[in-house]
């Protein structure tokens, strides 16, 4: 908008930014980075951290606030800019959050993860005690910045991990979503979701599923954003997962995690006579296509139990569990017997 420019450019104080950037984008981004806020003439500190889940902790959000401290950041005309994966902005986003009560700050995604799920929606934090998000709060960003480009120099396991993610919504929200996912799955791990002109058969099948991922996710988030109402269809997948995924660090990523756990509750809505047999079937098929795991020897019954427990008491008393009833139709549950989840667990070992 010239208008804006105007106004930005107005002022008699140059533009400052404060940028943090994930260390591995740093080294492949950095140097644009750089020069995109030299090309504009933007005053600027750009801080490269390793954000990953081991580092995902209150000590980097400090030392962040301590960088953003000595640059003498304006907390109203000076958003924070976070450059990263989902781990990256999570932690930026508290640490915004905290700083002079709250900081704006700018999330620009870098994996396909963070591109379908971080980006969306209000929530930020760390982890705690072994506990994975333990500690945050609910702050949305001013602005997310969506750049495909970036996810093509990730490796194939990462688009994978973010494949998860997409899936959860195909399966709890929308079929059109999960025929592309089954159909264009290959397609889309091999081109890293670049839209190539050469592929003409696909269509853009990267540009439809990350469109439809993020706004069934914004149709979920937008009217619950601080999740009042706990009965959510966006916590598929996050049942299990939380517990598996801090107890295996670091074999696990996030949205594997989050495929195994619902790979198990696919198999717990077939227990129910919620899905029948062919479902449960294409569904694992489609798991698989995507490269994405179905179990892990960590998932044990004894985790799931635990998990379940932990889960009671960060849902309000009630388990409210989503699973499928169809193929893009899903529900939430709270009766959901211990004989039931017993038996989908051991049809589940033997498969």
């Amino acid at each position: 908008d010239p208008q804006q420019i105007e106004l930005a450019t107005a002022g008699k104080r140059k533009l400052r930014r404060f940028i943090v950037i994930d260390e591995v984008v740093d080294k492949l981004y950095g140097s644009k980075v750089r020069e995109y806020f030299e090309e504009n003439n933007v005053q600027h500190k750009i801080l490269a951290l390793p954000t990953t889940e081991e580092t995902k902790s209150m000590d980097l959000v400090l030392n962040i606030l301590h960088e953003v401290q000595n640059f003498s950041l304006d907390r109203r005309t000076e958003p924070i800019i976070a450059i990263g994966g989902g781990v990256c902005l999570d932690i930026v986003g508290l640490a915004a959050s905290l700083y002079r009560r709250r900081t704006p700050y700018i999330r620009v995604p870098t994996t396909l993860l963070s591109y379908v799920d971080a980006s969306v929606g209000a929530k930020n934090g760390v982890n705690f005690l072994q506990c994975k998000n333990k500690l945050g709060g609910y702050t949305p960003p001013v602005a997310s910045f969506l750049d495909r480009s970036f996810l093509q120099s990730i490796p194939r396991r990462h688009i994978s991990n973010g494949l998860g993610e997409i899936l959860k919504m195909a399966l709890m929200k929308h079929k059109g979503l999960f025929d592309l996912l089954k159909n264009h799955g290959k397609y889309l791990l091999d081109t890293k979701f670049q839209s190539c002109n050469s592929f003409a058969h696909h269509g853009d099948a990267a540009l439809q599923t990350t469109r439809i991922a993020i706004e069934t996710m914004l149709e979920e988030l937008a009217p619950n954003l601080w999740e009042d109402d706990l009965d959510r269809l966006v916590d598929f997948g996050h049942l299990i997962s939380p517990e598996l995924e801090m107890r295996v660090l670091p074999s696990l990523m996030h949205g594997e995690a989050v495929n195994i756990d619902m790979a198990f509750m696919t198999y717990v809505a077939h227990a129910r006579g919620l899905l029948d047999a062919e479902d449960k079937e294409q569904i694992l098929r489609c798991m698989q296509g995507l490269e994405l795991p179905v179990w892990h020897s960590g998932c044990s019954w004894a985790l799931i139990q635990r998990a379940l427990r932990e889960r009671l008491k960060h849902s309000g008393g009630q388990p409210r569990m989503p699973l499928p009833t169809g193929l893009g139709v899903a529900d939430i549950f709270n009766d959901t017997s211990e004989e039931t989840l017993e038996r989908a667990y051991k049809l589940w070992v033997k498969d």
